[in-house]
């Protein structure tokens, strides 16, 4: 069997205050705690490349995906709090609502930062008609909220019942969409899914921006299409700035992969790759310096 990512088993994010963000993402959002707080595991600082690093770990589930919350003993340098949506080192996980209005209640208890303006938006039906708003967490990650129309019909999230139900994708802003199109598909062996051309007022409401066109670019797994990959490649407005890969590498895909050392040795020719001692977990960067932590199957 060729090596590839079997499926996306969530997020990593390197946060500042465990508390903080488990009130918000608990109060906030509707996850649940996964266990006790813990220290962050060797080999996982090993494949983040932070060896001599310690910290605390806090792992959270929304339905049948979670995130990874990572606070470190010593804190680093904290990425761009006010990244624009058309930037690379934002990263947004979207989280699939069944209610709008009252998800967007709940959640402004919290006293969100917003990046949308003026509330939710309904898309163009060309953009899929979902409604969507963005925001971001206590620790500037950004979210996004995305109800689907007719309930989610023909979609992974038809007949979900909770509030908030889970969390459908993880989408990164790329400069070259063929490039990461080739890294995801031909490197990590996710599918391409469907491709649509977003803009409009709608768009530039929930991004925030003047007058976006963004390539949106849907990658899955073969074994588990929720949480999928999306890319977004914005042909306007140019981006403001460029980010540095460690900005990047604050929240981080973590993939099951049915092969490690095979998948390793593909796209270690092009990738620079960290390996945990143990040759369990693997961390890298793509094309445009977002994070990937490679877990062999079995080991999740």
């Amino acid at each position: 069997m060729r090596p590839r990512v079997d499926a996306v088993l969530g997020l990593g994010r390197t946060v500042a205050d465990l508390g903080r963000t488990e009130a918000f993402y608990r109060d906030g959002l509707g996850f649940r705690r996964l266990g006790p707080i813990e220290r962050i595991p060797v080999p996982l600082l090993e494949a983040l490349d932070l060896p001599d690093a310690s910290g605390e770990c806090l792992r959270m589930g929304l339905g049948e995906q979670t995130i990874a919350f990572l606070a470190f003993d010593a804190p680093g340098r904290h990425g761009p709090v006010d990244a624009g949506a058309d930037e690379t080192g934002f990263q947004h996980a979207a989280i699939v609502v069944t209610d709008m209005a009252r998800a967007y209640a709940q959640i402004q208890r919290m006293a969100p930062t917003p990046i949308s303006q003026g509330g939710p938006r309904v898309l163009p039906a060309s953009s899929g008609g979902v409604m969507a708003w963005k925001i971001r967490d206590p620790d500037g990650h950004p979210l996004e909220l995305l109800a689907f129309p007719h309930g989610g019909a023909g979609s992974p999230w038809a007949g979900a019942t909770e509030l908030f139900a889970g969390i459908d994708h993880s989408a990164i802003v790329v400069t070259d969409v063929d490039a990461a199109i080739a890294f995801f598909r031909d490197g990590l062996g996710l599918e391409l899914g469907t491709r649509g051309l977003n803009r409009g007022p709608e768009q530039a409401a929930l991004d925030g921006l003047a007058d976006p066109v963004v390539d949106v670019i849907a990658l899955a797994p073969t074994r588990a299409k929720t949480p999928h990959v999306e890319l977004l490649h914005y042909r306007a407005p140019p981006p403001p700035r460029a980010s540095s890969a460690r900005n990047r590498f604050t929240t981080r895909f973590h993939c099951l992969v049915n092969d490690l050392p095979g998948l390793l040795a593909r796209l270690s020719e092009a990738y620079p790759v960290i390996l945990s001692r143990d040759g369990r977990m693997a961390g890298l960067a793509g094309p445009d310096g977002h994070g990937l932590l490679l877990i062999q199957a079995g080991d999740d």
